[in-house]
């Protein structure tokens, strides 16, 4: 239990609080974890009953799931519908509401939809099913793009033709740069994502700190972790210092891990693309490049869609931009609830309603 126990001692996170209450002297703050388990691990843990009023956090657009657009979502029904198709996710794609259907009601009515722990898995499936395309949802942010282009290098050496992604990859710090710019949501620093920055370090912050004004601490997931965190953001936000703070140096380091950004780039090249809620943001996606286009099966066997449109009744995109918290929603709690969700938001475990659904009693 090391790096676990030492992070959750009950005194230390008290102290840390009563710390940061004194810091701030009734000023009042706004910081945003950008990051959907940072969001998850705050609310579990009871963090914002121990921490004042005139701190407000604010959860930012850290779920994967929750992003990805109306769009993209009809996209993956479609292919899910055709005979010739498995579909190869992770597991909270299952239940996110498409137009009209989601994969979970496609795979009752009988598609052929697998949940996979790696993307791995689906070469396996491929290698076993030479007569059906298998599709992988490549969602996700830096932490899993990696394995998804081991993935299509793996494919491409054993010569398997019909193994295919979507690419639906996005970046970080792009969306956050294009938050402060919106200004929409008043953010005066940022949780920075612990996962994200083991892949591409603190090295990106600096851009973003130096250009808005606005300082960026990396954090961990435990309870202390994220009260020194908060309380590294207070300091710098009182002195006016817009700097970058690494307080996850057991995992995150300034260049992040080199192996895994090396291997991303050989596959995939930034490209602009459509976040959900906050519309298309340059450079910020991901699609592969020209030498591994061929497995990208959008282009290379695209297929119809009806017209998207998002449920009226979900203000999901408000909430992803900060400038709404769940509460804020007419259905919350009501029409939408995690067996009947009207958007992604309440669906994926790192989203901010499913969070403040489960948790926010002991709030």
């Amino acid at each position: 239990m090391r790096f676990i126990n030492e992070f959750r001692d009950p005194v230390q996170t008290k102290a840390l609080a009563r710390e940061i209450e004194q810091l701030l002297s009734g000023r009042k703050i706004s910081l945003m974890e950008v990051c959907g388990t940072h969001t998850v691990s705050i609310f579990r843990s009871g963090l914002k009953s121990l921490l004042p009023s005139s701190l407000r956090l604010i959860s930012g657009p850290g779920c994967p799931v929750c992003v990805t657009p109306q769009k993209k979502i009809d996209t993956i029904i479609a292919y899910a519908r055709r005979p010739d198709t498995i579909i190869t996710t992770f597991g909270d794609m299952l239940n996110v509401p498409g137009t009209e259907s989601s994969l979970r009601e496609e795979k009752s009515r009988g598609a052929d939809v697998r949940m996979v722990y790696s993307p791995l898995e689906s070469l396996d499936l491929a290698r076993k099913n030479p007569k059906k395309k298998v599709i992988f949802l490549a969602i996700g942010f830096e932490t899993t793009i990696p394995t998804g282009a081991a993935t299509v290098i793996e494919a491409q050496k054993a010569g398997l033709d019909n193994f295919f992604l979507i690419p639906a990859g996005k970046l970080i710090p792009p969306a956050m740069e294009f938050l402060l710019s919106q200004g929409d949501a008043k953010i005066d620093g940022f949780l920075c994502p612990g996962h994200v920055s083991v892949i591409i370090g603190t090295k990106p912050y600096h851009k973003i700190a130096k250009k808005f004004g606005v300082p960026c601490v990396a954090a961990g997931f435990e309870p202390m972790d994220i009260l020194a965190a908060i309380r590294e953001l207070v300091i710098l936000i009182k002195e006016g210092r817009a700097e970058v703070r690494n307080l996850y140096p057991r995992v995150v380091r300034e260049e992040g891990n080199p192996r895994a950004r090396k291997i991303t780039d050989e596959v995939f090249q930034p490209a602009d693309t459509e976040w959900r809620g906050l519309g298309v943001i340059p450079k910020s996606g991901l699609r592969l490049r020209t030498e591994f286009e061929k497995y990208d099966i959008i282009l290379t066997d695209p297929v119809e869609t009806p017209p998207s449109r998002e449920n009226p009744a979900c203000i999901c995109g408000e909430i992803l931009r900060g400038i709404s918290d769940p509460p804020d929603c007419p259905a919350f709690k009501k029409a939408c609830l995690p067996a009947h969700p009207l958007g992604p938001c309440m669906v994926s475990s790192e989203g901010t309603c499913a969070a403040w659904y489960r948790y926010g009693k002991a709030e």
